[in-house]
């Protein structure tokens, strides 16, 4: 089914906060598919976008994962700790060389191979972010530090091995509840990957 861009008017926007990244507020006209105008407003937060990487040894059968404190979800009732694949913002380099660049910083792993598998949006009801999912084998010889990400970006990174049955046993006990990182384990079991 080929897919045609929305018809919108933006009547208004408002920036109600650039401290971290930006929110603003939009008035919009959206034609409906009977072919009225219908007046809406949303937030939209924009971060940018970013890229994730699933790290994965095949013969083993186990996968590099993270642990770090998230203070959205701790506001939100969960303990802060998310186990994680690695992942990080853009920060104005391609996708590949990013998550190159950040599965090292935060794993260790000096990773050369990845292959993409998909995009997707992850709010889309209210940020503007697009993933880009990576996947890559690991090998032990690959581990030139121990990663933990940067301290001065306020990273303080746990580096996880486990085997695939263990994650996928944790998200279904509740421990893994990171959307991009369950999309990938399930990518990858689904796959018949690891």
């Amino acid at each position: 089914m080929p897919h045609k861009r929305a018809d919108v008017r933006i009547t208004e926007s408002k920036l109600l906060s650039d401290n971290w990244y930006t929110l603003k507020k939009y008035t919009f006209d959206l034609r409906r598919q009977d072919g009225t105008w219908q007046p809406q407003n949303r937030e939209v937060y924009d971060r940018g976008n970013g890229a994730v990487i699933l790290l994965y040894n095949s013969s083993q059968r186990t996968v590099i994962l993270t642990r770090q404190f998230r203070f959205p979800v701790f506001v939100n009732g969960h303990d802060g700790y998310l186990i994680e694949a690695a992942a990080g913002l853009l920060d104005n380099m391609d996708p590949e060389n990013r998550i190159k660049a950040e599965a090292e910083e935060e794993t260790g792993y000096r990773i050369d191979n990845v292959q993409k598998v998909f995009e997707a949006f992850m709010s889309p009801g209210s940020v503007t972010e697009k993933l880009y999912f990576y996947i890559a084998e690991y090998q032990a010889n690959d581990k030139v530090s121990q990663g933990g990400g940067i301290e001065a970006e306020g990273e303080d990174i746990e580096v996880l091995e486990l085997t695939l049955d263990d994650a996928l046993a944790s998200i279904a006990s509740g421990r893994i509840v990171d959307a991009k990182t369950i999309m990938l384990l399930y990518h990858v079991a689904l796959k018949g990957i690891v």
